[in-house]
């Protein structure tokens, strides 16, 4: 079966950072000027030498993403199931070296958040566990989405690297989309940031968007965790792995996720910095790239940052994020997978969209016309 891994082996992470980081004023401005973006314009737009064009970066995507788009900004929530993890990452809240009291939703539990979410105006919604195979394994997840299903119109999951017939019989049961990001690309480091557990097989889990595209399933969200590595080679390596996706598995849609690395308990200090100004331009970068591919933002980032993010590209968002186990019915139980920053209601947050001429959506129609 071939996979990303085979064109990987054809990706060095010097030579890629070498390349990046040689791009002149000169390669910028060609790309620009260009209608069609490919990689090599993709690494002028992430370089250092595009970080004066940023203006004019901001203005052309803000101007692509309205073409496709409009000005309508996709609503969703996220849902933590579970907490427990057989994994030790260096940077999360729910890794099993972290001395946190431990929690998985049982079906009362889960129809209790439900409620409350529906309540909140919430048609999309996004399950989210840690990696703990035994307790949180494919049943878990079946009878979850099948609890789940008559209050939500879309399901997506973020949680363990699964086997392509178990995508396929999550497709079945009404999966809308499968978030799953490779943290970072740097295979010699990947085993410090993970160094036990069934996410250490750095293969296994690069190899698992293939699996998600033989299984059929519409959605495929992708991403590393900003501040493990040099966020430019990293970010990269993620568009090349996009790139070869959409032309293998075309009839899938696609996603980017930006999440810059959040104070945890147990977490590591930063190896690599991004601004806010970085980020909006890898933002921008992305959507001059690739016009049809829906950009996300979480809550990890600030009430400001997210207030000027609205109108430069991004087509996703969350707000009124619970990062623990039943966190929307009791939110004083501190069982946090990392530290959100903009804790505003949904109420307020859709008032400061509004505010802008946008229109949140709380309910994407592309699945149901399909």
């Amino acid at each position: 079966m071939e996979t990303f891994s085979k064109h990987f082996e054809t990706l060095n992470w010097d030579e890629t950072k070498l390349a990046i980081y040689s791009k002149t004023k000169k390669d910028v401005r060609r790309a620009l000027d260009k209608e069609k973006r490919n990689l090599d314009d993709f690494q002028a737009l992430i370089s250092p030498a595009a970080a004066p064009f940023l203006e004019e970066m901001a203005q052309r995507s803000k101007a692509l993403t309205q073409k496709r788009f409009g000005k309508a900004l996709r609503m969703y929530i996220p849902m933590y199931l579970s907490n427990e993890c057989q994994n030790i990452c260096t940077y999360c809240g729910f890794s099993l070296d972290v001395k946190i009291a431990r929690k998985t939703l049982s079906d009362d539990e889960i129809i209790k958040e439900a409620e409350i979410i529906k309540a909140m105006g919430y048609d999309h919604i996004l399950l989210v566990t840690g990696e703990a195979n035994k307790t949180v394994g494919l049943d878990y997840f079946v009878n979850a989405i099948r609890l789940l299903k008559p209050f939500f119109s879309q399901i997506s999951i973020e949680v363990q690297p699964l086997d392509q017939h178990e995508y396929e019989i999550l497709n079945q049961e009404g999966v809308y989309a499968v978030l799953v990001y490779q943290e970072t690309y740097k295979e010699d480091d990947y085993k410090i940031h993970h160094p036990k557990g069934k996410k250490s097989n750095f293969q296994y889990r690069l190899q698992t968007p293939d699996r998600l595209g033989k299984a059929g399933i519409h959605k495929i969200g992708l991403g590393v965790l900003y501040g493990l590595e040099d966020w430019r080679v990293d970010t990269f390596f993620c568009a090349a792995h996009l790139d070869y996706l959409e032309k293998t598995y075309w009839k899938t849609h696609y996603a980017i996720s930006f999440p810059r690395l959040r104070p945890c308990a147990g977490g590591i200090d930063l190896k690599s910095e991004m601004t806010d100004r970085e980020l909006v331009q890898l933002i921008c970068a992305y959507r001059l790239l690739n016009e049809e591919l829906e950009l996300s933002m979480s809550t990890r980032e600030s009430e400001k940052f997210r207030n000027h993010i609205i109108q430069l590209g991004i087509t996703s968002i969350s707000a009124d994020s619970k990062t623990d186990p039943g966190g929307y019915a009791n939110p004083k139980a501190n069982l946090e997978q990392f530290e959100i920053d903009d804790k505003r209601t949904t109420e307020t947050f859709i008032d400061v969209i509004k505010s802008q001429g946008y229109e949140p959506v709380f309910k994407d129609w592309d699945n149901a016309l399909m």
